[in-house]
Parts: C-alpha cells; sequence; structure tokens
C-alpha cells in the first residue's frame, strides 16, 4: 500500500506540471512519454527474452495501445489549457465507467445492476460539472465546455489503453510492455506535434526540467508504479486509491494557482467520484 500512495501522490502532481509548462500541449505529451521510455530502458537488458518472444498479434495490440494513449495525453493535456485543474482531472478520471462499457460491448463481459447504477451517476455528476460550463456558473477557464470536452475524449482513449493492453499485460512482463506501449505512444505523439507544426527545440531549461518531471513523477512514480503495484494490491483498492488523483490535484491547483473550483464543479465532481467509486466496487466484486 505505501508504493500506492506514493504513486497517487506522484500522479497529483500531473496536472500541475502540464499546467507550469508553456510549450504545446503536444510537446509536453510527447517528452513525458519520450523521458519515461528513456528512463526504463536501462532494464530492458534483463528482459530481452521476453521480447523476442513478443508475437506479431501482440506488437499490433501493442500499437494500438500506444497509439490510443498518446490521444490520452493530447486531449488532457490540451483540456488543461481550457478548463480548471478540477474539471479536467475528475472528467479524465471517468476512464472506468468507459472500460465498463467498452468490456460489455466488445468483451462480453457481464454488466450488472451496480455497475450500471455507478455509471448513471457519475454521468450525473459530469452532467452537473460541464452543465455549469454551458451557463458560466463559477466555471474557471478560457473555455471551460471545450477543456471538459477533450478532458472526457482523454478518459474515453484511456479505457480504450486499458481495453487494448489488458491481455497482453498478462502475457508480458511490465517493463517490455511499458517500453513496446509508451516507444508507439512516443511515436504517434512526435507524429502529431509535426504535423501540428510544433516547435521541437529551442526551450529554456525550465521548460526541460518540467518535461523530466513529469516523466519522473507521473510516469514512473505514478503510472508506473501502480502496473507494478498490481502484483501485491488487490486492482479493487488501486482503482478506488486512483479516486485521491482529482482531490490531490484539486488541493495543489488552489495552493499554486489559487484555482477555485466552482460549487457546480465541486458538487458535479463529487458526484462523478461516487459514481467511478461505485462502479470500480462492483466490477470487482
Amino acid at each position: 500500500m505505501a508504493a500506492v500512495a506514493v504513486a497517487i501522490v506522484a500522479v497529483s502532481t500531473s496536472a500541475i506540471l502540464v499546467r507550469l509548462s508553456e510549450a504545446p500541449s503536444l510537446v509536453k505529451a510527447f517528452y513525458r512519454v519520450l523521458f519515461t521510455t528513456v528512463f526504463l530502458l536501462p532494464f530492458a537488458g534483463r528482459y530481452r527474452h521476453d521480447f523476442g518472444r513478443i508475437q506479431r498479434r501482440d506488437l499490433l495490440i501493442a500499437l494500438i495501445t500506444g497509439v490510443a494513449l498518446a490521444v490520452h495525453f493530447a486531449a488532457w493535456f490540451e483540456s488543461l489549457e481550457w478548463t480548471s485543474v478540477a474539471a479536467s482531472v475528475t472528467l479524465v478520471q471517468i476512464q472506468p465507467i468507459f472500460v465498463a462499457v467498452g468490456a460489455w460491448a466488445f468483451l462480453d463481459e457481464r454488466i450488472g445492476a451496480r455497475t450500471i447504477g455507478g455509471i448513471l451517476v457519475a454521468l450525473v455528476g459530469a452532467t452537473i460539472l460541464s452543465g455549469a460550463s454551458l451557463f458560466g456558473e463559477g466555471v474557471v477557464g478560457a473555455d471551460p465546455l471545450l477543456g471538459n470536452m477533450l478532458a472526457t475524449v482523454g478518459a474515453v482513449m484511456a479505457a480504450g489503453y486499458v481495453l487494448a493492453g489488458r491481455s497482453l499485460r498478462q502475457r508480458l512482463p511490465l517493463v517490455p510492455y511499458a517500453l513496446v506501449v509508451y516507444s508507439a505512444a512516443a511515436t504517434a505523439l512526435l507524429a502529431f506535434a509535426v504535423a501540428d507544426g510544433a516547435a521541437l527545440s529551442g526551450y529554456p531549461p525550465r521548460e526541460w526540467a518540467l518535461f523530466v518531471a513529469m516523466a519522473v513523477g507521473p510516469g514512473l512514480l505514478g503510472h508506473t508504479l501502480i502496473n507494478w503495484a498490481l502484483k501485491y494490491v488487490e486492482s479493487s483498492v488501486v482503482s478506488v486509491s486512483l479516486l485521491g488523483e482529482p482531490v490531490g490535484s484539486a488541493i495543489l491547483a488552489l495552493l499554486i494557482f489559487t484555482e477555485v473550483p466552482g460549487v457546480a464543479t465541486i458538487i458535479g465532481g463529487s458526484i462523478v467520484l461516487v459514481g467511478i467509486f461505485v462502479t470500480a466496487r462492483a466490477r470487482r466484486t
């Protein structure tokens, strides 16, 4: 559980580091994934036999998983330019809802009454949270509705990342899995950035420090540590623990940016978290 606690604190800094950086969103996302991949490379030698056993079908799944991860980062990082940290991080965390629906639609997994109830509760909360953007009720950001929509796209892509990579993770150790998927994601993000005409160099030292911090903190100490912890801690515990990320990020945004969420964001976000909690627990009982 200590590893999970460290991971939650680490991922809670992700939105803050993204907001602190002044680089284009696609550039931030690219360097976060690239540096995370580079930092994992020293461990690759221990798994060279596992790399050699990767089947063509698994490689295709890894490419799909990596592209989904790339779109997740691209959409979510951009959302932080337009809406509040609290709204963005809460909405991107609804990916368990889309995982449940996707598993039912594409993997023929049964979906029980509690899961449906959790999904409906989360949708009500998301409607309240985003609905406030339509009427300007205490919202934060240049275009909260756009930011909230991008965060939701990020959640959908995160769900695709989970669904596409679930079977692959069962056949591959963590490091080979992460290196293949992260490499695919970095390649996709590089293509997105080049196509968008974003500059990949010429940034001051502060920006490079933030890129590295995104990789070390939320990347290695966050998501990679969570994947490692899943071997030792029940997945239901990890899933519910991840609900601490929106709370931690909102507190940090308040302290660092003096960003105070509106009443609708607090109420809607709280309802969303309750819905995710119910869904995550129901799918593992």
